[in-house]
């Protein structure tokens, strides 16, 4: 099983494919890593060498920020925004959508399962 980023990628796939349980890497940048690394796209992870096993890592480490150092920025700029207090970091700080969607009827994802109001018997 090879390792890569701290990420342990399934042997058995495709090479562009396993790339993108990394955290931060998606299709068209696992894309890029393979033809980078000048990898077929059709090789499996289990096909490959210890060479290009670190070629893939010298790739993703040079170029991409994937795994902790992505999830930490991600979360340092949320929580920059809830402490300068803009209309954003109020949304994050309440819970609630923060794109400008309907909040009456939908947004159950971001609000949690409904409460019941006390009295609203007919």
């Amino acid at each position: 099983m090879a390792r890569i980023a701290g990420v342990n990628i399934p042997t058995n796939k495709r090479v562009v494919i396993a790339l993108q349980y990394i955290h931060g890497i998606g299709p068209k940048s696992a894309g890029d890593i393979v033809s980078k690394s000048n990898i077929d796209i059709t090789r499996r992870v289990n096909q490959l060498t210890d060479a290009e096993v670190l070629q893939i890592r010298e790739v993703i480490d040079a170029d991409y920020m994937v795994e902790g150092d992505l999830r930490r920025e991600t979360s340092m700029n949320i929580k920059r925004l809830m402490d300068l207090g803009c209309y954003r970091g109020l949304r994050h700080r309440r819970g609630l959508p923060v794109r400008g969607q309907r909040t009456n009827t939908n947004a159950r994802t971001r609000k949690g399962p409904a409460k019941a109001i006390a009295g609203k018997k007919k």
